[in-house]
C-alpha cells in the first residue's frame, strides 16, 4: 500500500515552471557561447584592419592559422572601415560602458571582492546581464557607493575615471561610430581602462 502511495506521488512530466527554469540555465550557456564566438570573430577583424598578421592574431586567440585565415576572408567583402580608435577619451555609448565595466573591475580586486559592485560585474562577465540601460544606472549606482564609502583605499585615479564616465553616459554623444560593434566597443574600451588604471598604458596596434 505504502508503495502505491509513494508512486503515485512521483510526478508523470515536468512542471512548465520546472522546464522553463532547465531551459534558462541551458540558453545562458549556449547565449554566451554564441556572443563570445561572434565576439571573437570581430575582435579578429579589427585585428586585421590593425595590419597585425594572421600568425600573431592566430597565437593570440589560441587559434589555428587556417581558422584566422577563414575569418578574415569572411569580412573581405564587406566595406572598408577604418581602423577603430583607441584612445581612451571616446564618447559613445558602448566605449563608456566598457570603460565601466573596466572601472567596476579595478575597484572590486582593490577592494579584495568585498565591493558592492562585485556581484553585478561578475554577472555582466558572466552574460547574465547584459548592457541594457537600466543594468548600466545600477552599475553606476554601486560603483558610486563603493567609491564613496572607500575613499583610502581607492585612488584619485578611480574617481577621476568614474567623473569622466559619468558626464559622458549623462550627455552621450551624437556622432555614429562605425568601426567596431558595440560588443567590441565595449571590450577594447573595458581592457584599456584597466590598464590606464594599472599605468599600463601601451599602443593597441
Amino acid at each position: 500500500m505504502a508503495g502505491e502511495e509513494s508512486a503515485r506521488r512521483i510526478p508523470e512530466t515536468l512542471t512548465e515552471e520546472q522546464a522553463g527554469r532547465i531551459f534558462a540555465g541551458m540558453n545562458e550557456v549556449i547565449r554566451a557561447g554564441e556572443e563570445m564566438r561572434t565576439l571573437r570573430a570581430e575582435m579578429i577583424k579589427v585585428l586585421a584592419g590593425f595590419g597585425w598578421t594572421q600568425e600573431r592574431i592566430a597565437q593570440l586567440t589560441d587559434m589555428s592559422q587556417p581558422a584566422v585565415s577563414k575569418q578574415i576572408a569572411k569580412h573581405r567583402t564587406d566595406e572598408p572601415q577604418p581602423p577603430m580608435e583607441v584612445s581612451l577619451d571616446q564618447r559613445d555609448t558602448p566605449w563608456l560602458e566598457g570603460r565601466l565595466r573596466g572601472l567596476a573591475e579595478e575597484i572590486s580586486e582593490t577592494l579584495d571582492e568585498t565591493a558592492h559592485c562585485t556581484r553585478y560585474v561578475d554577472a555582466l562577465t558572466r552574460g547574465k546581464k547584459q548592457f541594457t540601460p537600466q543594468n548600466v544606472d545600477e552599475l553606476r549606482r554601486l560603483v558610486e557607493e563603493d567609491l564613496r564609502l572607500h575613499r583610502a583605499k581607492l585612488s584619485g585615479g578611480h574617481q577621476a575615471a568614474y567623473d569622466e564616465i559619468s558626464r559622458g553616459l549623462d550627455l552621450p554623444s551624437k556622432v555614429t561610430i562605425t568601426a567596431g560593434s558595440a560588443s567590441v566597443r565595449r571590450s577594447v574600451a573595458h581592457q584599456i581602462q584597466r590598464d590606464h588604471l594599472r599605468g599600463r598604458v601601451e599602443p593597441f596596434s
